[in-house]
């Protein structure tokens, strides 16, 4: 089986950005961001979807996180797409949902070719700690876009933002861990009747 890997570095007046992938890892995270409920939520995914990752970054946080976790979530996007490959064997559909106390998430995605984010959450404040929860849609819409995904995120409930938040990322890992997932039935077939993705 080819490795599954890839490595990315994304370098802008605003951010550098080194991301390294394995979708076929343990699990290992290894974060240096200057965002760390972030670099909290990416080890959610990390664990729970089997995936190593080792993203270092350097932003311009000392205006706000915004574009350090935006591109974040492009720079991940791109070396998920490097690292799928031609997504022959794969499962390509994957969803998951997942509790933490109150809160509940469900998370879905297909590894279409096509960009689409459906994300609805109300979050019950709009701040954890210092991070502004907004900047969650700007972190997965730059996956998306760079992924070539549909993903479809909906907190189905919850009161605590950070239960709601941290449901969403472990559901995130879960879905993209089933949808990567190498079919025996499938292997070399694409998984559309298109022939194409």
């Amino acid at each position: 089986m080819t490795e599954r890997k890839a490595e990315v570095s994304r370098d802008t007046l605003e951010t550098q950005i080194k991301c390294k992938v394995n979708l076929d890892g343990t699990g290992a995270a290894n974060f240096d961001t200057g965002v760390p409920f972030l670099e909290h939520m990416l080890d959610q995914v990390a664990r729970h979807g089997l995936i190593d990752l080792d993203i270092h970054a350097k932003g311009d946080v000392h205006i706000d996180d915004h574009h350090t976790v935006e591109d974040i979530g492009i720079t991940l996007g791109q070396a998920f797409t490097k690292a799928v490959g031609d997504k022959k064997g794969i499962r390509r559909y994957g969803h998951a949902y997942v509790p933490l106390d109150e809160a509940l998430s469900r998370v879905v995605i297909d590894f279409s070719g096509r960009p689409g984010l459906e994300m609805h959450v109300e979050f019950t404040r709009a701040v954890v700690g210092n991070f502004d929860v907004d900047l969650f849609y700007e972190f997965f819409q730059g996956f998306v876009n760079h992924a070539q995904v549909t993903l479809h995120i909906d907190n189905l409930r919850g009161r605590n933002t950070h239960h709601q938040i941290e449901t969403i990322f472990k559901a995130f890992g879960r879905a993209l861990r089933m949808a990567l997932e190498l079919d025996p039935r499938m292997s070399g077939i694409m998984p559309s009747t298109k022939g194409a993705l």
